[in-house]
């Protein structure tokens, strides 16, 4: 067995394919994700939940409805941005939180991402890299791709759409759940919350 480094050109094939793996604005608006009938109330029960600080995502599946089903946090590890580990990721927290939906033929509920950073509204190619996790999770567990959104100091933006506000943000507290069906905030424990657990396991 021999050790030693990569050849100069293999470390660069590898580097373009990590380059590859992220999504240009018009490609994810080319890519027919569906609108969200209202952002602004997906948004604020989200932050709500799980009060996400700079470099927490969120994903969170929705039935066709809206209404949320499940939702997971995690605090984004300090790597270079690469869309491959973030759908490893993403996939991970799904997994943990609702069962998978590839025997439909069709999907029916949407999982949506929001992801709290610093910096402004602009797209990054952070954000490139996790809109290709988010796209690539949702076909290997069988959900239709949805929205991704950004949480800065400037407020959120539903990138691709044009559409945002400028509360919550990312230094901003909580606002109130919108509904009074919606379970009151838990106290995160590095993932979703027990409640959501045991909602997702039971369905």
């Amino acid at each position: 067995m021999t050790f030693g480094f990569a050849p100069a050109s293999a470390a660069a094939s590898m580097s373009a394919a990590s380059a590859n793996r992220l999504l240009e604005p018009a490609e994810w608006a080319a890519a027919g994700i569906p609108l969200l009938r209202n952002p602004r109330e997906i948004v604020s029960g989200l932050h709500a939940r799980h009060h996400p600080q700079p470099t927490t995502a969120v994903v969170a599946v929705l039935d066709p409805d809206e209404r949320l089903r499940a939702s997971a946090s995690f605090v984004r590890r300090s790597a270079p941005a690469d869309g491959w580990m973030f759908r490893n990721a993403l996939l991970a927290q799904l997994r943990r939180v609702i069962p998978h939906d590839l025997r439909r033929r069709t999907p029916v509920r949407t999982a949506v991402l929001l992801y709290c950073r610093e910096g402004d509204a602009r797209w990054t190619e952070e954000d490139g890299a996790w809109m290709w996790g988010l796209r690539d999770a949702c076909t290997l567990h069988g959900l239709r791709c949805g929205a991704y959104i950004t949480l800065t100091r400037d407020g959120w933006q539903v990138l691709g759409e044009g559409r945002g506000g400028r509360r919550p943000h990312s230094a901003s507290s909580p606002e109130p759940f919108a509904t009074s069906e919606a379970p009151p905030p838990i106290p995160r424990t590095g993932g979703a919350s027990e409640v959501l657990r045991r909602a997702a396991a039971a369905r």
